[in-house]
């Protein structure tokens, strides 16, 4: 008999195989632990407004400090999206209503329609890097008009110009875009918006949520205009737009780096299934004050994809396991992030590798 014939064959990687691997203990959800972690962000947030409330002029040569302090408390805030996030996938806890109504204040004061976004992401997990059905992300294929303007243009104005373009669209203008218009979703589904339905995102059977979700939205505004219409729109400017607009800087920017690399392929129906798609998520090598303030959420999102119920307090320990089981096919990238969303910024469209499999374009 041959050695090799007696040697133990690797099982097939499948969802269970990876579920197995990790202790049942850290699948357990513990509303205690959760709300310790929401009430670390509030605390750091509200001490960070009211200093720079009591202490800041609203004066044109205090507007470096108003930006340094939307920089600080915008990064802070950015937790409470991430909390919202995991409400979104029942992860506070196991009684289905309270995950949605903490979820749906927490994103409704930051101007997240909640219950739509909770669909939509869904869908985001349900078809991770699918070419025509993804939602969130979806490249432009070099066989399309568009993708070889895009490609030209990327070729006329050089690959840093094109890489400023990308990060500036995608980290100051992807947010509003992508709840009203549905922009970086798949192709199947066109046009879309987080606001208005039917669509070929939200069907008419999801209006009832969507209005829940836009009515929550306007009570956070209507909040904003009495409290300008009481002060000055300049001191809600300051306080609440600028960290607003950071928080949205830094969602968009996390979920570009998770599903975008030049290493990572896009599958169309041919070679797409739900564990490839999951496993086409990337973490980076975000630093430890960062992983933090936003619980690890861009440190084992491969593990999310995997498993999105999971709660975050548990994610780092799980994220070890899955490791040993996954060995290569762990998507790893440990260099500098901002390093990592120069090079992101610079890719291009997508070209057909091989049966099912795309690919961005290589210089």
């Amino acid at each position: 008999m041959h050695s090799e014939e007696i040697l133990p064959q690797t099982p097939k990687l499948t969802l269970e195989l990876l579920r197995k691997s990790i202790p049942e203990r850290l699948f357990q959800r513990s509303e205690l632990r959760f709300l310790i972690s929401l009430v670390k962000s509030l605390a750091l947030i509200f001490c960070t407004s009211f200093l720079a409330f009591n202490l800041f002029p609203l004066t044109l040569w205090a507007v470096p400090l108003w930006v340094i302090y939307a920089l600080i408390c915008g990064t802070m805030a950015t937790g409470l999206w991430v909390l919202g996030h995991e409400c979104g996938h029942y992860a506070f806890s196991v009684v289905g209503w309270k995950n949605n109504l903490l979820g749906f204040i927490l994103h409704s004061s930051l101007l997240v329609p909640y219950f739509s976004w909770q669909h939509s992401h869904f869908v985001h997990h349900t078809r991770t890097n699918h070419m025509t059905e993804g939602e969130g992300y979806v490249p432009d294929t070099i066989e399309k008009p568009s993708g070889k303007f895009k490609m030209k243009l990327r070729e006329f104005i050089g690959t840093d110009a094109w890489a400023i373009k990308e990060i500036f669209s995608v980290l100051m203008l992807g947010w509003p875009f992508y709840m009203f218009l549905g922009k970086s979703g798949g192709p199947k589904r066109g046009f879309t918006s987080h606001f208005f339905v039917p669509n070929k995102l939200f069907p008419l059977k999801k209006l009832p949520k969507v209005l829940l979700s836009d009515l929550g939205v306007g009570i956070v505004f209507l909040a904003l205009y009495i409290w300008t219409q009481k002060r000055n729109f300049l001191e809600v400017l300051a306080v609440y737009l600028g960290p607003y607009l950071v928080v949205n800087a830094w969602l968009t920017g996390y979920t570009w780096l998770q599903h975008s690399d030049i290493d990572i392929p896009h599958y169309d129906e041919d070679g797409w299934d739900w564990l490839t798609g999951a496993l086409s998520t990337i973490d980076r090598g975000y630093p430890e004050f960062i992983n933090a303030l936003h619980f690890d959420i861009g440190s084992t999102h491969v593990l999310h994809h995997l498993f999105s119920a999971l709660p975050h307090y548990h994610a780092k320990e799980a994220t070890n396991f899955i490791k040993k089981v996954l060995g290569v096919r762990y998507n790893y990238d440990g260099r500098n992030v901002w390093e990592a969303l120069w090079d992101v910024g610079k890719l291009g469209v997508v070209e057909k590798k091989s049966k099912g499999i795309w690919t961005f374009i290589r210089e």
